[in-house]
């Protein structure tokens, strides 16, 4: 009635006024209960008139009967959301509050219902709460004060930093507002289980630190806390005010650290130079780093005392005499120690450096193992990297300027070290002395490129050679012309040496040219200079007679695919590569693909699987980044050469004859091999790319995946067909093409000579559906469920459940804008899991092999989350699965249960019998990666309950000294990690 406005709150209070004004304090606990609960819906309602009454009742009601009491602040939280609320009520309610109810003896929820009303008149009646002055501060003092449930001290946390923020009078109670919520620090709480309200001890911990840290007011009472909590023995205590400190550093300055400086120095060098921890060794540095930045952040007086310059003195001579020791314990905490503290500030860096780089670059010079030296050059790298954090200043303030020939000097000897260990630090410290714009002169780069080409070529250890090659790659952009003018040029040549080596010998060096050449094309200028030797050697190869040609050209192409992914971020270099290197290779495959060269040896390394596999990624990195516009104009080239055989863009156009990958005839079949390139060029282009004459290639790729008698034809014209129906729009085009191939298909599964083709062109036909969630997915898919019956496509077929699950490295992946949608794996899940556990059941005994199969290789992609919550209905399906003589089932289902094993050990451990006796048995397989599976997870039992292992522990431990004299190394490890875990099982501390 109050609601639709047949009755005002007033005329409700005269009808409950029996039970207001009743001597039972039970009935006017419930009257006024009511009252509550009709606000608590209407407040928003209420004249300012009536407002006044009800507080003037409900706050002489606050003296009333204990009983009564919680009812009463739930009327007074649903007035404090009143806006008509009139001006010097809300200090009225809480003084009333403040001075009428012990808070601390109410319930938990009543609790709350006190910070509520508070946390509602702060927010909107700041200025009249802040007329009571620190008056307020010493009620809320007494409300919070004793406060245990977490669910309160979040919201009370809350008012407490609010009270500072907002600037309230604080008064002469700033001590006793610490102390009422210190008093929780560190906090201590284990949220209890299955707790539905979702408080985590984190929470409090983030919420109590921002109170703490939040004004300067309490830092003389703060920081002896923090120190006492450091010197504990407990580690959360250490963690909680390492990271309290850090944050109080952010509102600090010297005025507030200056007493306690030497007790915090003394206790985070202790804990650096003491903890086991690698979590508060990272708190300590982070908590230095954040002290010195306070102190390079405070404005000096004339007459002050330089706090930081006597704090970092006190830093260096604590720790800098531990660097001339570089075999002792202490020298690498005390290196963190002077890297934290030079990292705070530009000051602190030139303070710390000033002192500690000449002292290492001594050390360097004075030591002469290479392990030492190792040590030292890492030290002297933590603070090169730090300089870059600054960039180089003015050469009068920089201390690493005024040493760069010293410094210079000794990364050039590191990288002419025969320490393989020493080289790699040398070549990190090189890279970072080359992002230093300006630092290396003109010759100390030309020394650079030399010693990156020796290492990068001439290196015996392949670590060293790609470190190098990686440097090349990081300086390039910084130094184009140096690399393009002094790298380039040499890499070049020793690329077309013909020295009198051994094969083997020139063609490792080859290799490492290739890698370099594609390692240092960082620079759209480096590209136009290393793409067109990559084209010549591969053409030079092409026209070669060496037997080994294969291996050559797919070095080739896999330098140019690094090049290619290296530029894709770049449109102007990403474009030049498309447009140079794309028409390069078509018109070399074409080349080859033509009658007259197929018989010749060149001709035949080109168009070989591997071959055409490694052009694959190339072309797609080239054309996955390009802009829709320049798409457009390259397919608008490369379609038509498929189609029509027009090679008029082609760099090398005059060929023999004309080049019809989709035409009729054994003599054509080269050509048609070549439709994998066709493959890796459409299927990556952005989506709103229109493809011309689409149907025609549609159908031309349909029939040639199902009438082509060369295997890796047909799977690469499926594939191709496949990703085309992904990315294709929904409507009436797409549903006559999709028709047309399940006409095709269904045929051709049927009986005849081309199942293994229809299979092929069906599994991928599904999976481009699957992905996008079209339709037609489920229908294809129970074809396939119903092939995993037939005993000849029935293997093929399970096989193929992993590749609708799996993600594919050349079509149907994200990374070709395919239409992948987020939970498809999921949702195949769902929909056909239980198809083929019904299958399975239902199936004859030489077919049931391929249910558990297929089942295996789902199971293998889905996510571990879904499928620990699928686990009890299919475990006793995967145990079955384990007893198949199919190694490949037995191999898929092990790893499906390795890491269940570690995440679901409650319900493992129901079937403990059973998975013991199956893993045992499978270590004694006669495949290798069987028996290594199954000693993963005879290991990972021991993630089981130790109760109910222990009656096993005996026979595992027997069982597992077999395989500890596997004839295979791989074996023998795995067994002896197992056995070892098995053998600690049930003793003290595990």
């Amino acid at each position: 009635g109050v609601k639709d406005g047949r009755w005002t709150v007033l005329q409700l209070v005269e009808a409950l006024g029996f039970c207001l004004e009743n001597t039972d304090p039970r009935m006017r606990g419930r009257g006024i209960q009511l009252l509550s609960q009709v606000l608590l819906q209407c407040y928003s309602l209420l004249q300012e008139k009536e407002v006044l009454h009800l507080v003037l009742f409900y706050e002489s009601r606050l003296q009333d009967n204990h009983l009564v009491i919680p009812s009463v602040l739930q009327g007074l939280r649903a007035l404090s959301m009143c806006e008509v609320l009139s001006p010097g009520l809300a200090v009225s309610v809480l003084k009333a509050i403040f001075q009428e109810v012990h808070v601390q003896s109410l319930l938990q929820l009543d609790r709350h219902t006190v910070y509520s009303i508070i946390t509602n008149f702060m927010s909107t009646r700041e200025e009249e709460l802040k007329g009571l002055g620190a008056n307020f501060t010493f009620g809320f003092i007494q409300v919070m004060d004793g406060e245990k449930d977490p669910r309160n001290l979040l919201v009370a946390f809350q008012i407490v930093h609010d009270l500072i923020a907002k600037d309230y009078a604080l008064g002469p109670f700033v001590e006793e507002l610490f102390e009422v919520t210190s008093c929780y620090f560190p906090v201590d709480f284990t949220p209890p289980p299955n707790d539905p309200h979702g408080i985590q001890r984190e929470d409090l911990i983030l919420s109590l630190r921002a109170v703490l840290a939040s004004t300067t007011q309490f830092a003389e009472f703060l920081l002896p806390l923090l120190i006492e909590k450091l010197d504990s023995e407990l580690q959360s205590a250490k963690l909680d005010s390492l990271q309290t400190l850090t944050a109080c550093c952010a509102i600090y300055g010297q005025k507030e650290l200056q007493e306690f400086l030497p007790s915090l120095w003394s206790s985070l060098r202790r804990e650096v130079f003491q903890t086991a921890s690698e979590k508060i060794e990272t708190e300590c540095l982070a908590a230095l780093r954040a002290l010195s930045a306070c102190l390079s952040r405070s404005v000096l007086s004339s007459d002050s005392e330089d706090l930081l310059d006597s704090f970092l003195s006190s830093i260096l001579q604590d720790c800098r005499h531990h660097l001339c020791e570089p075999d002792m314990k202490l020298v690498w905490p005390s290196a963190k120690l002077l890297q934290a503290a030079a990292g705070a500030s530009l000051r602190t860096y030139h303070r710390i450096t000033h002192s500690v780089l000449p002292l290492l670059l001594e050390q360097y010079t004075e030591h002469t193992q290479s392990s030492q030296r190792r040590t030292i050059l890492e030290m002297l790298l933590g603070f090169l990297e730090l300089q870059q954090k600054w960039g180089l200043v003015e050469e009068d303030e920089s201390t690493l300027l005024s040493l760069q020939g010293p410094v210079c000097s000794v990364v050039f000897s590191a990288l002419l070290d025969p320490s393989v260990q020493l080289q790699l630090v040398g070549i990190k410290a090189l890279t970072v002395l080359g992002s230093l714009q300006g630092f290396l002169s003109s010759s100390d780069l030309e020394l650079v490129v030399d010693h990156l080409i020796r290492l990068a070529l001439h290196e015996e250890d392949s670590q060293s050679s790609e470190a190098a090659m990686e440097a090349a790659g990081s300086l390039a952009p910084t130094y184009p012309k140096v690399f393009s003018g002094h790298m380039v040029p040499r890499l070049e040549k020793e690329l077309q040496s013909e020295r009198e080596e051994s094969y083997h010998k020139r063609h490792s060096l080859q290799q490492r040219c290739l890698q370099a050449l594609a390692a240092v094309s960082t620079h759209t200028s480096i590209v136009k200079e290393t793409v067109p030797i990559l084209l010549q050697h591969l053409q030079k190869v092409q026209k070669g007679t060496e037997a080994k040609n294969t291996q050559d050209m797919i070095s080739v192409c896999q330098s140019l695919h690094r090049v290619a992914l290296q530029c894709q971020q770049d449109p102007e270099g990403c474009w030049y590569f498309h447009q140079t290197v794309v028409p390069c290779l078509l018109a070399m495959a074409v080349q080859a693909a033509m009658p007259e060269s197929t018989h010749t040896l060149p001709g035949k390394a080109l168009l070989e699987e591997e071959v055409l596999a490694a052009m694959i990624p190339v072309i797609s990195a080239a054309t996955t980044h390009l802009s829709p516009e320049l798409a457009a104009q390259s397919v608008s080239h490369v379609v038509p050469l498929f189609l029509d055989g027009d090679v008029s863009f082609l760099p090398q156009n005059s060929f023999p004859c004309s080049f019809q990958p989709f035409g009729d005839g054994e003599c054509l079949e080269a050509q048609r091999r070549l439709v994998a390139l066709l493959m890796a060029f459409v299927c990556s282009l952005p989506r709103d790319v229109a493809i011309p004459q689409q149907e025609w290639l549609l159908r031309e790729l349909l029939a040639l995946s199902c009438s082509c008698n060369c295997p890796f034809t047909a799977t690469t014209a499926a594939k191709c067909f496949a990703g085309l129906v992904n990315k294709h729009p929904a409507g009436q085009q797409l549903d006559e093409i999709l028709q047309l191939a399940v006409n095709r298909m269904e045929p051709s599964l049927a009986e005849g000579p081309r199942r293994t083709q229809a299979l092929t062109l069906l599994l991928w036909v599904t999976k481009a559906l699957v992905l996008r969630y079209h339709p037609l997915s489920s229908c294809l898919t129970d074809k396939l469920l119903g092939l995993l019956g037939d005993t000849e496509l029935g293997p093929a077929t399970a096989d193929g459940f992993s590749l609708l699950m799996a993600e594919s490295p050349d079509v149907l992946h994200k990374g070709c804008h395919a239409d992948v949608r987020i939970m498809f794996r999921q949702r195949f899940f769902t929909d056909n899991v239980p198809k083929l556990v019904q299958g399975f059941h239902r199936a004859g005994p030489d077919v049931k092999a391929n249910y558990l199969k297929g089942l295996s290789h789902v199971l293998n992609h889905l996510p571990k989350p879904v499928l620990v919550t699928e686990l009890p209905t299919l475990l006793s399906l995967l145990l079955e699965a384990l007893s198949c003589s199919d190694r490949v089932v037995q191999l898929s289902t092990l790893s499906c249960l390795h890491p269940l094993l570690l995440e679901a050990p409650q319900i493992m451990s129901l079937h403990v019998d059973t998975l013991v006796t199956k893993f045992l048995n499978l270590t004694s397989s006669p495949t290798m990666a069987v028996r290594i599976a199954a000693l993963r997870c005879a290991h990972a039992l021991t993630s089981l309950p130790t109760t109910v292992l222990l009656p096993y522990k005996g026979r595992v431990i027997r069982a597992l000294a077999k395989p500890l004299d596997d004839k295979k190394r791989l074996v023998r490890k795995e067994a002896v990690a197992a056995r070892g875990e098995w053998f600690l099982l049930g003793s003290p501390g595990r």
